[in-house]
């Protein structure tokens, strides 16, 4: 049965609260994470470092969750970012681009090939939970790639 996601403006103003918690603490734990990396240290600095990579974990996943519910994504069902989502994306050397995401790649209209993406491509599932400013990782064929979010506007926002 599928939960009910129409918030009101109280509850998403705490959701978004939430969202801002958790995001500063996803950025603590990355420079906790990245200077366990820079140290050399014994088989409890190394539990410690497994304990933080594992709580980063969960905190993408409670964030990549809320942005899902706000989105207007069903609750019983983890997401991608929403159908028709526009994204302004920078490639490195690159000008900026528009693109929509879509569910399948049957839903891009005649000539907008270029710039459309899938919700489950690497970069696609890579911008979930994402915000504009950001710079995203994602893995190609190629190995991995960055590209900075400039803007995201989701569907039911416009």
């Amino acid at each position: 049965m599928s939960q009910d996601t129409n918030f009101t403006s109280e509850e998403s103003d705490r959701i978004e609260e939430e969202l801002a918690e958790l995001r500063q603490r996803r950025d603590q734990l990355r420079a906790e994470l990245q200077g366990d990396a820079d140290t050399v240290g014994d088989r409890g600095d190394a539990a410690d470092a497994l304990q933080r990579s594992e709580d980063l974990a969960g905190v993408e996943e409670q964030i990549n969750r809320l942005t899902w519910l706000l989105a207007g994504g069903n609750a019983d069902t983890p997401g991608q970012v929403p159908n028709g989502t526009q994204v302004t994306l920078r490639f490195p050397g690159d000008e900026p681009v528009q693109m929509r995401i879509v569910n399948f790649l049957e839903e891009t209209p005649a000539g907008e090939e270029d710039t459309t993406l899938t919700a489950d491509s690497p970069l696609g599932l890579a911008l979930f939970g994402r915000r504009a400013g950001e710079t995203v990782t994602y893995s190609t064929p190629r190995g991995e790639l960055q590209v900075d979010l400039l803007a995201i506007e989701l569907p039911n926002k416009r």
